[in-house]
């Protein structure tokens, strides 16, 4: 039944409900929500997650108290202590050019002035409903709340969808973020305005920052700093990304987005005005914007995963860097709202939640004025994969951390790497053995060799088996384990090293810490061809965890010339455990990303001796 909200006090409409939602949450519901994640197979919201979310909204805006037993103790606890404290409301906010958007809001009671935090949700049908654990943990700490969707995302008949289409983090979302932060303004009187968000939300949270000089701390979590690269890199498309947002837009691209926006997603899946693409996405980017950051000093607290599948890594790192105003960038295991996603829906209500925790103390120190040593922190804090302990988990597929995985604190994102490690590619492997990866210098055996694959069909050597989901199982302490002795070496080249040990002794046989680089002579039969670098960690048994990778497309090649390219793989922070290998393998496909090669033609990789093959590895 729909339940309406009290509108004396403030500008609040009746909340219509969410339509067929079953109003009882039991523990067990709670417990499977934080167990198994956000996302579903398919790159969709778990529905249980949907149907947790909903079901907290509704108890803030209900009439009354809940029914004893309708929620988990903790959580009805929780939502009693907010609802004595905060006002909550339903809104229908006007934008600048007359779209209604859905928010939520809670008003501190008590006297003020208090301090807001506007929530832009993420890219989900869904919309602010995933976000009730964040909005309850706001208000405890003495906040304004403010959430909301962002236009054009959502499904007819939820009462937290947006009017208008999807902008993409263009101008039309940065002028609604400012809309929001004036109707705080307007009816709460806060002291002081910032910003969390996750994913798009985030996103958002630091365009809006960069235009709008009234935000005074941001928090984003599994953020991206350069549309453009997360999209596009290496000449490279990342189509499982793409069509991933497309598909959890809640609607079909024809009603989603307006024919601007149509076109450049177009363009992307076909392979076409590439470099209008990039233009596009570079307008959406927060590191286009990062001098305007900079003059408005806005504190800056990051999150984001090593493994991510949406937004790679190194384009946050990047964009991070460049910053000179107050930052903070904490890296997780995982992919993509993995980390953050059952503390932002309350699904394990006043539990430790380092990953929320610290970007609510964030806030708290520079919107609140708190002495809660943030001031003292260190610029990076990175979990370094896969270091925790894990135990049997009830599915027995799956497996629970029993001691959280290692994390380490830097100064700056400079002092994560305190040396390199280069590794010669040897030419031996003929008849589909593997070459070696050995010390550069001496650098016998690592030039003067040319070995060829059949190109264009994809092998084991995979970055993911599902988008979201593969990390999501790594964040829960379930990597995915590769067999190597499966990759097949007619469409692979593999390298590996000896069994590795650390000088002196000890359990760690090379500490991995930022930015690997890869450098290869490439020859092809056909114009072009897909290369992707993958690096394991294997184990005696041949078994292994995937450290990192990244792909390259290589164009403008001639049967008989040699290219030389050299990329860089994604970040990593990875301890290879001694008596492991680690082991390159290159093949052409991937099926995250759009590939430049041609089925079954051949591509040969080589070390001329003036441009040997290399492995550079950053150590920490």
């Amino acid at each position: 039944m729909p339940q309406s909200f009290p509108t004396t006090d403030g500008p609040s409409e009746a909340f219509p409900g969410f339509p067929g939602l079953g109003a009882v949450l039991t523990e067990a519901d709670a417990a499977r929500v934080a167990a198994e994640g956000l996302w579903a197979p398919g790159g969709t919201v778990h529905p249980e997650a949907v149907r947790f979310g909903q079901t907290v909204v509704t108890a803030l805006l209900a009439d009354g108290t809940p029914p004893e037993g309708s929620l988990p103790a903790a959580l009805a606890e929780r939502i009693a202590r907010v609802r004595g404290l905060a006002l909550p409301g339903y809104h229908r906010v006007e934008t600048t050019d007359g779209l209604r958007l859905s928010a939520f809001s809670l008003r501190q009671l008590g006297p003020g002035p208090h301090p807001l935090v506007v929530v832009p949700a993420g890219w989900t049908p869904y919309g602010w409903a995933l976000l009730p654990g964040a909005c309850l943990a706001l208000a405890l700490r003495g906040y304004h709340v403010l959430a909301y969707t962002p236009r054009g995302l959502g499904l007819p008949g939820l009462p937290t969808t947006s009017e208008g289409r999807v902008d993409v983090a263009g101008p039309y979302d940065v002028a609604d973020g400012s809309t929001l932060v004036d109707f705080g303004i307007e009816h709460f009187a806060p002291a002081v305005t910032g910003f969390l968000g996750a994913s798009y939300g985030s996103g958002i949270g630091r365009l809006v920052a960069a235009h709008d000089e009234r935000v005074a701390a941001v928090a984003a979590l599994s953020t991206w700093g350069n549309l453009a690269t997360s999209l596009y890199a290496h000449r490279t498309r990342h189509l499982a990304a793409v069509k991933a947002l497309i598909g959890l837009t809640g609607g079909p691209v024809e009603e989603r987005f307006d024919e601007e926006n149509r076109r450049i997603l177009d363009d992307l899946l076909n392979d076409r005005n590439l470099d209008a693409v990039v233009r596009w996405a570079e307008r959406r980017s927060p590191e286009t914007y990062t001098d305007l950051t900079d003059d408005h000093a806005t504190p800056t607290f990051c999150s984001h995963t090593w493994h991510e599948s949406l937004f790679a890594v190194n384009q946050t790192v990047a964009a991070f860097d460049r910053l000179r105003v107050p930052k903070r960038l904490n890296l997780w295991i995982g992919d993509h709202g993995a980390p953050e996603g059952a503390g932002l829906l309350g699904a394990s209500p006043g539990g430790p939640d380092p990953v929320l925790d610290e970007a609510y103390a964030w806030l708290d120190h520079h919107l609140k004025g708190e002495r809660n040593g943030v001031g003292e922190w260190d610029e990076v804090c990175a979990q370094v994969m896969f270091t925790y302990v894990t135990g049997p988990a009830p599915d027995p597929a799956a497996r629970r951390i029993v001691v959280p995985a290692v994390r380490e604190s830097r100064p700056t994102w400079q002092d994560v790497t305190t040396g390199h490690e280069v590794l010669g590619l040897t030419g031996d492997g003929a008849g589909g053995a593997d070459g070696r990866l050995v010390p550069a210098e001496p650098a016998e055996g690592t030039t003067g060799w040319r070995r060829t694959f059949l190109a264009g069909v994809d092998t084991e050597a995979t970055a993911m088996d599902e988008p979201l989901r593969t990390g999501q199982a790594e964040w829960k302490g379930s990597p995915k384990v590769y067999d190597t002795r499966k990759i097949d070496r007619r469409h692979a080249l593999a390298w590996a090293t000896e069994p590795l040990s650390a000088p002196g002794g000890g359990p760690v046989g090379r500490r991995i810490r930022g930015v690997p680089r890869l450098r290869l002579t490439v020859r092809s039969t056909a114009a072009s061809t897909g290369l992707v670098a993958h690096l394991f960690d294997v184990a005696e048994d041949g078994t292994a965890h995937l450290v990192t990778h990244e792909p390259l497309n290589v164009h403008d090649l001639a049967p008989g010339r040699d290219t030389t390219v050299t990329w860089c793989l994604q970040a990593a922070a990875y301890d290879v455990p001694a008596g492991h290998r680690l082991m390159l393998v290159v093949d052409s496909k991937d099926p995250l990303y759009g590939d430049a090669s041609v089925t079954w033609t051949r591509t040969a990789l080589g070390s001329p001796p003036e441009a040997a093959s290399y492995l550079e590895l950053p150590l920490g």
